[in-house]
């Protein structure tokens, strides 16, 4: 499996889909994707069918990666949230979280309970106690390779000067990636990538509907950011196609008008390897 580290230095960018259990994670590693990013949000999602306001828990986070890394080979970069508490709780869920395969763990700025970036009312901790969750996050991973994020809310809160402030502070604590959330036009991912980006892996967060243009990775690598997110894009997709199949199969009392947008029997135990677990299982009879 190619690392993380190893994608950063000679990919031209990485495009990370958002995954949110074992099931859509398989699906984006048979597309070809060389990485995925769990997305608290969608766990709240699909697991809570709540919004993401600080539901999901550390315990959930850390199941659903180690059945997603028990399944497929790829690095995930996992949304970590605030770290679930102060610093000695960040120390437990990096150590979890690393544990159960983690290549990368954001930990954002924001106060507990925290919400989507994209959603309004955010308040973010002090400067300095964030600068401390970071410190216990580096100290308490084990693995050279595996990476910390530091995600910044800020904008929204203290404008962008101060945001871009922060995220100054939080590579010099010794952050390996940065992510400034939520910012509002391509100037301001411009004034971002001027600023950081011949010095440290940016990552841009694209949400369809929220607040920063939504742009291809390409033309993102152009003005300088390295990874590329879509975290929720899967969960929307999903949330769609089953509200037009729910519909139509309690209007029609029958699966006939949507057998085309479907995967078949043999089809779904082809994607997720029936044929060859069940050779496998041969092998000790």
């Amino acid at each position: 499996m190619t690392t993380l580290p190893s994608l950063l230095r000679t990919a031209p960018w990485v495009l990370a889909p958002g995954v949110y259990d074992s099931f859509s994670s398989l699906i984006a590693e048979q597309a070809g994707f060389q990485a995925l990013y769990l997305s608290g949000a969608s766990i709240a999602y699909t697991r809570l069918g709540r919004s993401d306001v600080g539901l999901t828990t550390y315990t959930e986070v850390e199941q659903t990666l180690s059945r997603i890394t028990d399944r497929v080979a790829l690095p995930v970069i996992v949304d970590g949230d605030t770290g679930f508490g102060n610093a000695l709780n960040v120390i437990r869920t990096v150590k979890g979280l690393e544990k159960a395969g983690a290549a990368m763990i954001q930990l954002e700025d924001q106060t507990f309970p925290k919400r989507c970036g994209h959603l309004a009312g955010k308040a973010v901790v002090p400067v300095a106690e964030m600068c401390g969750k970071l410190k216990a996050a580096l100290d308490a991973r084990r693995r050279s390779d595996t990476l910390v994020l530091a995600r910044t809310d800020a904008l929204a809160v203290e404008g962008l000067d101060a945001a871009l402030d922060r995220a100054e502070a939080y590579l010099e604590c010794g952050a390996d990636v940065l992510f400034i959330e939520a910012l509002r036009t391509e100037a301001q991912m411009r004034m971002a990538c001027e600023r950081f980006a011949e010095r440290v892996p940016l990552l841009a967060n694209m949400v369809e509907g929220g607040l920063t243009p939504v742009q291809s990775a390409d033309h993102l690598a152009r003005i300088g950011f390295k990874i590329v997110i879509f975290p929720g894009g899967a969960a929307r997709a999903v949330g769609h196609a089953l509200r037009t199949y729910y519909g139509s199969l309690m209007r029609h009392g029958t699966t006939a008008n949507t057998t085309d947008a479907m995967l078949d029997f043999n089809q779904i135990n082809a994607l997720i390897g029936t044929p060859e677990l069940m050779r496998e299982g041969s092998r000790y009879e």
